[in-house]
């Protein structure tokens, strides 16, 4: 029961993040990336929360799986021998080759899981370090904009004064020419 309302839950975020998806599009242009990545990251966090419950409900039905087959191997009878002293060796050595089997599963299981899990570190610490690189390059960007855009607005205010100069230089000529002639 708790584990379907939290399903559901985790299922009412993501309809949620959906809707402030499309309302971080509606954003102003300059909030618009980092409202965008805000709701990223909480995607991720969403997705990294339904993961667990996955494991969480995994691992619980492994658990009664073993408990079931304990109940069944608790809960066989086992006789004394026949009168003719029949030994049943081999049922009992499949059933302990069995078992051996499903030790070396679960090592193996383990084992799988936590370089999966060693691995998922491993990226998380790559991608936060990337997602770093973007902020800077995207600071950096941000301010060359800014710097290229004082830059043009400079050379037209220039182009402006070299043409008035330009002209007055050429009045002044023109003046000297006709008076001093």
């Amino acid at each position: 029961v708790v584990e379907n309302e939290i399903q559901a839950r985790i299922d009412n975020i993501f309809s949620n993040l959906e809707r402030l998806e499309i309302l971080s599009s509606k954003e102003p242009p300059n909030k618009r990336q980092n409202a965008k990545l805000r709701v990223d990251q909480l995607k991720y966090d969403v997705q990294h929360l339904q993961t667990a419950l996955r494991n969480f409900q995994h691992r619980r039905y492994i658990r009664e799986q073993q408990e079931r087959q304990r109940e069944e191997l608790l809960a066989r009878t086992f006789t004394t021998n026949d009168s003719d002293t029949s030994i049943p060796i081999d049922e009992t050595l499949q059933f302990n080759e069995s078992l051996q089997n499903a030790h070396r599963g679960m090592d193996d299981l383990i084992g799988s899981g936590t370089n999966i899990l060693q691995g998922l570190r491993d990226q998380r610490v790559t991608l936060k370090g990337t997602h770093k690189k973007i902020l800077d390059v995207a600071n950096m960007l941000g301010l060359s904009n800014t710097v290229m855009r004082l830059i043009e607005k400079r050379a037209f205010q220039d182009k402006y004064f070299m043409i008035g100069g330009m002209i007055l230089t050429c009045v002044i000529m023109f003046l000297v020419v006709q008076y001093l002639t």
